[in-house]
């Protein structure tokens, strides 16, 4: 099988020694994707951000939007939920992958209200 990294703009993918997705055969796993660039946006801006950097990922590896299969949002405040959703439902709403909603004490930047992760396919 064979497995090709693909690099984010993260400043902290050469410190953790990470990247921001790998391809392993036909399945793409994006890495937790924070807002970089809308840092300190509300949270709608951020999750879009998050979904915007996850979507570029996804096409540098030859995948899209459209294939992802699951999400792992990872948010901050719990009240937040329904405008995570809403903007997660705006890139997801016809494929529907399997999503899960954790809330955690807090992310990498103080600043970040969420971080995404996805893992989606690409199409033979």
């Amino acid at each position: 099988m064979t497995r090709m990294n693909i690099p984010g703009t993260s400043p902290y993918e050469p410190i953790i020694g990470f990247s921001r997705a790998v391809r392993l055969g036909n399945h793409v796993h994006v890495s937790g994707t924070g807002p970089v660039g809308a840092d300190d946006k509300d949270v709608a801006e951020q999750t879009d951000q998050c979904l915007t950097l996850i979507a570029t990922a996804l096409k540098n590896a030859g995948s899209s939007i459209e294939h992802v299969y699951r999400t792992r949002m990872f948010l901050t405040r719990t009240e937040d939920w329904e405008t995570i959703g809403r903007v997660h439902g705006k890139f997801f709403s016809l494929i529907r992958p399997a999503a899960t909603m954790v809330v955690v004490k807090e992310l990498l930047d103080p600043r970040w209200n969420i971080e995404i992760e996805a893992d989606a396919l690409i199409p033979e």
